[in-house]
C-alpha cells in the first residue's frame, strides 16, 4: 500500500475537553495500549449519525465545527467527522496517522462499485499498522486491527478479518456465523480535499443514503450495540447477534425521547427529520 506523510494538526485541538466527553482519564502516550482504550471509549460515548443531513443543516468539517459538535455539543455525526476528530486527538498525542479512504461494501454485492466516500485511520505503532475506524457506523470497530494479517481477529464486538481482493483488501465482520463486506480499500490516503469533495456529496446528494434514512448508532462497554435505522430501534449482543430489545417507532415524540435516552442526544421538542412522519 502506497502511503504519503501525513501533515501535522491543522489546529490545536482541546484534548482535556475530549477526553471529559469520552470518559478517558488513561496514559497519553502514543503506544497500542492508548490507541486500543482511545477507540473503545470513543465509540462507547460519541454516538454514529447522520441527524444534520436530514435537518438540512450541512455537515461541515472545519476543525473547529467538527470539535464544537462532537465534544462540546455532545452531538455525534459520521464518518468525516468521527474520523477527523480522531486523528487530530491521535496525531495531537504523536501518533503517526494516515487517513486513509474505502468504499463501504456493507449490503451491497461484489459486482457493485460503491463510491469512495468512507474516511478511516491507518495508525502505525512500532513497525506494526493498525486500522482504526470510529465511523462506520453499527459496525465502527471497538478495536484496532492489524493491516497486515489476513487471519481472524477479534474485537470486544465483532470478529474482524482482511481479505485480499484484487489490487487492495476487504475489511469484513463475522455476524452471526457468517462474513460480511464491510468495506474496501487500496491504502491510498484521503487528502482533505477528497474528504471535502466526499463530505458534500454525502450530506446534500438525494442519492446519498444519508439523505434517504435515519441512521444512529452506538457501541455498548458490553458488547453490545444499539442501533436506529429508519423506524426500528434494535439492542443486539455483537458477538452472535442476539437480540435484547427492539422497538418500532411511531412517533416523532418517542424518537426524540429514544434519541435522549439511548444515545444523549437532544433536540428541541418540536424537531421533524423529514422521514417516515418522524
Amino acid at each position: 500500500m502506497q502511503r504519503f506523510p501525513s501533515p501535522p494538526p491543522e489546529r490545536t485541538i482541546n484534548l482535556p475537553a475530549y477526553f471529559s466527553r469520552i470518559g478517558y482519564a488513561g496514559p497519553r502516550e502514543p503506544s497500542f495500549a492508548v490507541l486500543r482504550d482511545l477507540q473503545l471509549a470513543h465509540v462507547t460515548s460519541i454516538p454514529f449519525e447522520n441527524l444534520d443531513v436530514l435537518l438540512k443543516r450541512g455537515v461541515c468539517l472545519e476543525p473547529e465545527a467538527v470539535e464544537q459538535k462532537l465534544v462540546t455539543d455532545r452531538r455525534g455525526g459520521y464518518c468525516f467527522e468521527q474520523n477527523s476528530l480522531f486523528l487530530r486527538v491521535l496525531q495531537s498525542l504523536g501518533f503517526s496517522v494516515t487517513p486513509l479512504a474505502a468504499r463501504v461494501r456493507l449490503g451491497r454485492s461484489r459486482e457493485e462499485i460503491p463510491p469512495r466516500t468512507h474516511l478511516f485511520l491507518r495508525v502505525d505503532i512500532a513497525g506494526t499498522a493498525w486500522m482504526a475506524d470510529v465511523g462506520l457506523g453499527g459496525l465502527s470497530l471497538t478495536s484496532p486491527i492489524r493491516l497486515d494479517v489476513f487471519e481472524e481477529q477479534p474485537t470486544l464486538h465483532e470478529t474482524r478479518r482482511l481479505v485480499p481482493v484484487g489490487r487492495g483488501l476487504i475489511h469484513q465482520a463475522r455476524m452471526g456465523g457468517e462474513w460480511i463486506d464491510v468495506t474496501e480499500f487500496t491504502g491510498e490516503e484521503m487528502f482533505p480535499i477528497d474528504r471535502e469533495l466526499a463530505n458534500w456529496w454525502t450530506s446534500t446528494s438525494p442519492n446519498s443514503k444519508f439523505a434517504q434514512n435515519i441512521m444512529v448508532g452506538l457501541a455498548r462497554p458490553d458488547g453490545s450495540r444499539f442501533a436506529l435505522n429508519n423506524t426500528e430501534f434494535v439492542h443486539r449482543r455483537a458477538s452472535d447477534g442476539a437480540l435484547l430489545a427492539n422497538e418500532t417507532i411511531t412517533s416523532s415524540e418517542r424518537l426524540l425521547d429514544l434519541l435522549a435516552t439511548r444515545y444523549g442526544l437532544r433536540f428541541p421538542e418540536q424537531t421533524k427529520f423529514g422521514l417516515f412522519g418522524l
